[in-house]
């Protein structure tokens, strides 16, 4: 079988390049062509048309041929320098892909949204330690924006987040953990933050914070969606960076804003939070997990979470 050594023919196999760079780092270790065909069990003669593709796809000389043996040029050098780190970052990424076709997974990058993943996430991770000692959890506190962007540059593996997680349905995978109630969000010292609970449509004339599509995508059109049922459009002011400065912007611009239910567990001063007697005025938590074969050790985990949420 013939080699072509034609600079765009060798690109076009990526396995015979790594076979010729491999072959080149043992000729360095050796200096010798021989003693490397030797070790490699190959002819010298094939060992030297993968050298001439080589260089013929870096369009140069990369070894000089000695009475003694080979040496390498200033190019040769170069590519020698770099090369073991090279290789063994795509050895180390093959064998993470095969592990992950496999099944296996020994670390679990899991993002989630503050509080809200307490109410599952504990209690999962105590399954998860007692089931798979051996695996390891990196937890990172992220908006939903973050997770989703996270998620899509595969730096993360799960998703806890809102109902954010319906908008990237076609993208991952999602599952419901539960539905939650929600409570309007208002000043401590509004007339209506002395009631037990309120309709929407006593929100009428009020302002709402406004979230950051970064943040919370499709958070605002979610607000405006609960309220057009409610009979009006609500009206936004100020864009709220965070949960916490949600809570100050509340206070500073006499403003409202609609959470989910497990935030009163989480008294802020200066603010009241009342329930809302609307049934569909509801917030999803979702978990949200990449597309493909899902590793036994990250199923286990989705069980765990799923179980938490039907007890």
């Amino acid at each position: 079988m013939s080699v072509c050594v034609c600079r765009y023919a060798v690109c076009a196999y990526p396995g015979a390049v790594l076979a010729q760079l491999r072959a080149f780092l043992i000729i360095m270790e050796e200096g010798s062509l021989n003693r490397a065909a030797i070790r490699l069990r190959i002819s010298q003669s094939t060992l030297s048309r993968q050298m001439q593709a080589l260089e013929a796809d870096i369009g140069g000389a990369l070894l000089e041929r000695t009475s003694a043996g080979v040496r390498p040029t200033d190019a040769g050098h170069a590519l020698a320098s770099s090369l073991p780190r090279v290789l063994a970052g795509y050895d180390a990424a093959i064998a993470e892909a095969r592990r992950l076709a496999r099944g296996q997974r020994d670390l679990i990058r899991v993002g989630y949204l503050g509080s809200a993943a307490q109410m599952f996430l504990d209690p999962a991770l105590s399954v998860m330690r007692r089931i798979h000692p051996e695996v390891k959890v990196k937890l990172l506190d992220l908006s939903p924006g973050e997770q989703i962007a996270a998620l899509r540059k595969g730096e993360i593996d799960l998703a806890l987040i809102g109902q954010e997680g319906a908008l990237v349905s076609t993208e991952f995978y999602t599952l419901k953990l539960t539905t939650l109630p929600l409570v309007a969000v208002m000043p401590a010292d509004h007339p209506l933050a002395s009631k037990k609970r309120i309709s929407l449509k006593e929100l009428r004339d009020e302002a709402f914070i406004s979230s950051t599509e970064e943040d919370l995508p499709g958070h605002d059109r979610w607000i405006t969606q609960l309220c057009r049922r409610a009979g009006f459009r609500p009206k936004f002011v100020q864009e709220a960076v965070s949960v916490s400065n949600m809570f100050t912007l509340i206070v500073s611009e006499g403003a409202f804003a609609l959470v989910p239910s497990y935030l009163k567990h989480f008294p802020v001063a200066g603010v009241a939070m009342v329930e809302l007697l609307d049934r569909k005025a509801t917030w999803d938590f979702l978990v949200v997990w990449q597309r493909g074969r899902t590793a036994d050790s990250l199923r286990e985990l989705l069980d765990a979470l799923a179980d938490v949420s039907h007890r």
